[in-house]
């Protein structure tokens, strides 16, 4: 699949399209958030912000423009909102009109990474799960062990939808990852 074919897929919510530009793309958000504050959970907190922004906003990306240039721009606002707050002190909380506004990413179909997930044996699978970042191992416990729903896994991590979606894509990734090095 080529970037523009995805991205014209994600605009249809083809969910292989969302997985092939979360892969594509990670590694250049996250490398350049990194450079910019120096610290991991800052630059994946971002990362993943940025990639649930750009997938809600999917719609309004203008091909005159090199997608990658859009993602790195999104991060490089969502990192300077970030200061804002942070300097004025206000609170980080989230408005629900706008959580109610965003458009879906749909989930229709179990992914490479699912399948590999589910042929696992229980007692490996929880050994490789706990390789992973303490809040990848949350989502996917609190999606697969727990059978919440996105908006309540949204709730109850207090993070709006598009955030919990994207955070759930990386955690398989690289929990799949994990489990074919093996």
């Amino acid at each position: 699949m080529e970037v523009k074919e995805a991205i014209e897929k994600a605009k249809l919510n083809d969910q292989m399209a969302f997985n092939f530009l979360l892969d594509k793309f990670w590694n250049d958000v996250y490398g350049f958030q990194l450079k910019r504050t120096e610290n991991e959970n800052d630059a994946e907190d971002i990362s993943i912000q940025t990639f649930s922004k750009a997938f809600d906003k999917i719609h309004t990306y203008d091909d005159k423009y090199v997608f990658k240039t859009w993602l790195i721009t999104i991060s490089k606002n969502i990192h300077i909102d970030l200061i804002r707050k942070r300097k004025s002190s206000i609170s980080n909380t989230v408005n629900s009109d706008v959580e109610n506004e965003y458009y879906g990413i749909i989930d229709e179909s179990p992914s490479p990474e699912d399948k590999l997930i589910t042929e696992q044996n229980l007692a490996k699978l929880l050994r490789d799960i706990k390789k992973l970042k303490p809040h990848y191992q949350e989502v996917i416990n609190l999606r697969y062990f727990q059978e919440l729903s996105y908006k309540e896994i949204s709730e109850q991590l207090e993070e709006p939808i598009n955030n919990v979606k994207v955070k759930l894509l990386r955690a398989k990734k690289l929990l799949a990852e994990i489990i074919t090095k093996k």
